[in-house]
């Protein structure tokens, strides 16, 4: 039995809202990506060069990246050299399994929120602009207060116009505490001193801090945060204790290019990819992970205050297969 049969002999038993929720995000990438695999495996009836060609091509437009291709292919050749395989239908299997193997590389991947031990858990938010930090912000303080947690929000983008009012938008509308300064003058670290301050005092769970999205001038931005890193330490332990990096999917490959340049400046634990619904090239996951080395730890799979999910590769996987055997 594959992983792929695997996948659906679990999720089927236990109907999971979260499982619809990837069905329907990845509808896009399903449809694109499936479909060309599966017309493609219509039009072989062997597998030779030409098939393996276009397979390429097939994973390249899903948006997976040419080197994390290659190693899927590379991979493909072997077991079907190995298995003696030469039917396409008896490759969709393996084609699942090695595309879960990619992702997960013999490391332990972990998609939780590293939570502290002692005083509130800070969670730093960087990102582009327009990457959909401040509404990932707000999603997630969503899903905290609902699993009971003490949430306090920081609006520590100074640098772009409405972004204090989007965040203070967000907190109005999820009832969350927010601390923020209206001032175009406010200087970003002593607004996020004072949301760790509060956190401290007043026994809060978890500090979520949004930041500017600048990446110009990575020399200034690594300084930025070198000292939002260093005032927030003094004040908790180990903090921040997660650095997620937001990243918006439909921009593909370019979004693999910035998790490139913020891993440069700083210590991302974990990616958040934004807008996964609105893509057919879902295969960003796999680019990223494969590329960087970082786990994706949540994806956005639509517009509501309860689309931002904890990323789950087992699902991704389903959601991507959903309709193979159908």
């Amino acid at each position: 039995m594959g992983l792929f049969d695997k996948f659906k002999n679990i999720f089927t038993k236990e109907e999971k809202e979260e499982t619809k929720s990837y069905d329907e995000g990845l509808k896009k990438t399903r449809d694109n990506f499936l479909s060309s695999l599966l017309n493609l495996n219509k039009h072989y009836t062997k597998i030779d060069d030409e098939y393996f060609e276009e397979l390429e091509e097939i994973f390249i437009m899903a948006d997976i990246g040419v080197d994390t291709v290659m190693k899927i292919i590379d991979k493909l050749k072997q077991r079907v050299k190995k298995e003696n395989i030469e039917s396409p239908e008896k490759l969709k299997d393996i084609i699942v399994d090695e595309m879960f193997i990619i992702y997960v590389d013999n490391d332990i991947i972990t998609n939780k929120i590293n939570y502290s031990k002692d005083g509130p858990t800070v969670i730093l938010f960087v990102g582009v602009n327009g990457a959909g930090k401040t509404t990932t912000i707000g999603k997630l303080a969503y899903k905290l207060k609902n699993e009971g947690k003490k949430v306090l929000m920081v609006a520590g983008d100074t640098f772009r116009a409405g972004a204090t009012e989007q965040l203070d938008e967000w907190a109005n509308r999820v009832g969350i505490d927010i601390i923020s300064k209206q001032t175009e003058e406010a200087d970003p670290v002593s607004i996020m001193y004072d949301g760790a301050k509060k956190a401290k005092e007043e026994n809060y769970d978890v500090l979520l801090i949004d930041t500017a999205g600048r990446l110009q001038n990575k020399v200034n931005l690594m300084k930025e945060l070198e000292k939002i890193n260093k005032v927030l330490g003094k004040l908790i332990p180990d903090a921040p204790h997660e650095t997620l990096l937001v990243i918006d999917a439909t921009t593909g490959q370019n979004g693999v290019s910035q998790a490139k340049s913020f891993k440069e400046i700083t210590n991302i634990t974990g990616i958040v990819l934004t807008k996964l619904d609105g893509t057919a090239k879902g295969g960003i996951v796999l680019a990223i992970k494969d590329t960087i080395g970082i786990p994706v730890k949540f994806v956005g799979l639509g517009e509501k205050e309860t689309d931002l999910k904890t990323f789950d590769i087992e699902k991704y996987i389903y959601g991507l297969f959903k309709e193979m055997d159908e």
